[in-house]
């Protein structure tokens, strides 16, 4: 009898490398041993064929609170599960509760702790008015990086931080090691633009892209990036919809900086002038959707390894504040976390992408960029054996009809995908089997990261 808790057999997806006839042996949660070949015997087998086994994805940008009494990690985490992610890294802009000291983020863990299908980390941010002082109580929090934004939503519950202060910023964290992520847009560039929108009277589809024009992205990009070579802060944009932001990220490790760089599932998806045509509202993304050849372009950067993380930026509007007829006095953003890896599989396939690159940009990588990987983001022995397991099963995607979502819409709806998840794993123990998710609320777990080396 094998002491192997769990084996699964079928295509092994590592960061470097596919194993076709590979297989996964699990024991005490943790992944013991990764081979080719006959698979051991365990307690639990499955022999999977030619079903995708990969890392469970770590997805970067999650807002589970964004919206007064709506989501919450309990949906959030309940759709991370049925999409293949086995760790959400949630966003600190809460309503009512920028998570901003230490006594907030505890409040977040004890709040998120109880209702946690999956495992989950946490972003920090500042409160203008307090300035960097609270930055080294929430690394002590466990906060496992910070976020910030050049463009300002509202004073308190989205604001925009200042380059002096943006500065400030970054120069205290720059000791701990962690990253300092920014939402990139150039807050007077965007605010003039929209004017000049409103003045014009196009209040249609077109509306959002035109308030947003690439130099208010690519501009706001170059300052993250020189406050971070001139502080020595690991730099972070969080978001980029233009392929000339990767080649500024590209540019900037060249010269030998940190300067990575995040790619949202909707901008390698959805195109300005079909989708957002279609959808209105619901394709209403900061940055906006951008054209379909900007799209390919992405995909290239995809292809050269000059994207560092693949993420959601995942929040579950309800769809009253998504179906206004005037494209600007919408909401902005999209929930995505059940269809994010299976849209990232379906659209490597089509463009002759190594599989590897799903391994390594929505796990590895994320978990190294959160500093998690000591535990998180491969399949490798002693690390948690978080499991994806994606299977050649057709299914037109509909997001009220899994009933794993919070809201019944999704800009996603009516794309036919290839691979479906047919089975999610958090350290060993399956959480969603194909069709149900099996996860009570409280199985997920805090997740801190390792405290640097000296």
């Amino acid at each position: 009898m094998s002491d192997f808790d769990l084996v699964l057999s079928g295509t092994v997806v590592l960061p470097d490398l596919v194993v076709e006839d590979g297989y996964v042996a699990v024991r005490g949660g943790k992944v013991v041993h990764v081979g080719e070949g006959r698979a051991p015997s365990a307690h639990e087998r499955h022999e999977l064929g030619n079903a995708l086994i990969l890392p469970g994805a770590i997805d970067a940008q999650v807002h589970s609170l964004s919206q007064k009494n709506q989501e919450d990690f309990i949906w959030s985490t309940r759709s991370a599960a049925a999409g293949g992610v086995t760790t959400i890294v949630d966003m600190p802009y809460d309503e009512g509760n920028l998570v901003s000291s230490a006594e907030a983020v505890q409040r977040k863990v004890d709040h998120a702790s109880p209702q946690a299908r999956v495992d989950f980390a946490l972003y920090g941010t500042i409160d203008p008015e307090e300035g960097p002082s609270r930055i080294p109580e929430m690394v002590e929090a466990g906060v496992a990086a910070f976020k910030f934004s050049t463009f300002g939503t509202h004073p308190k519950r989205f604001p925009r931080i200042p380059p002096k202060l943006l500065a400030e910023c970054f120069a205290a964290i720059a000791p701990t090691g962690l990253t300092a992520g920014v939402h990139n847009e150039d807050d007077g560039f965007v605010r003039a633009a929209m004017e000049q929108v409103k003045a014009s009277g196009i209040t249609d589809w077109r509306a959002h892209g035109l308030s947003r024009p690439p130099l208010t992205e690519l501009l706001a990009s170059l300052e993250i990036y020189e406050i971070g070579a001139a502080t020595g802060c690991p730099a972070h944009v969080v978001h980029c919809s233009l392929s000339r932001g990767y080649e500024i990220a590209r540019r900037y490790r060249d010269e030998g900086h940190a300067a990575t760089i995040e790619c949202c599932i909707h901008y390698l998806t959805l195109d300005e002038e079909n989708d957002v045509a279609r959808l209105g509202g619901k394709a209403k993304i900061n940055p906006p959707i951008r054209p379909r050849a900007e799209v390919e372009k992405l995909w290239q950067h995809v292809a050269a390894g000059n994207v560092t993380l693949v993420s959601t930026d995942h929040v579950s509007w309800s769809e009253d504040r998504k179906t206004n007829p005037d494209m600007l006095a919408n909401a902005s953003g999209v929930p995505g976390l059940e269809a994010m890896v299976p849209l990232f599989v379906k659209g490597a396939f089509e463009r002759d992408i190594p599989l590897t690159s799903a391994a390594r940009l929505m796990a590895a990588n994320p978990a190294k960029h959160f500093r998690l990987d000591h535990v998180k983001g491969a399949l490798a022995p002693g690390k948690d054996a978080d499991i994806t397991v994606l299977l050649p099963r057709p299914k037109v995607y509909d997001a009220a009809e899994s009933g794993h979502n919070v809201v019944g819409w999704s800009p996603y709806n009516g794309i036919e995908l290839p691979w479906t998840v047919g089975a999610t794993y958090l350290r060993g123990q399956l959480v969603f089997d194909g069709t149900d998710v099996l996860a009570e609320p409280g199985t997920g777990r805090f997740q801190r990261p390792e405290r640097q080396r000296p």
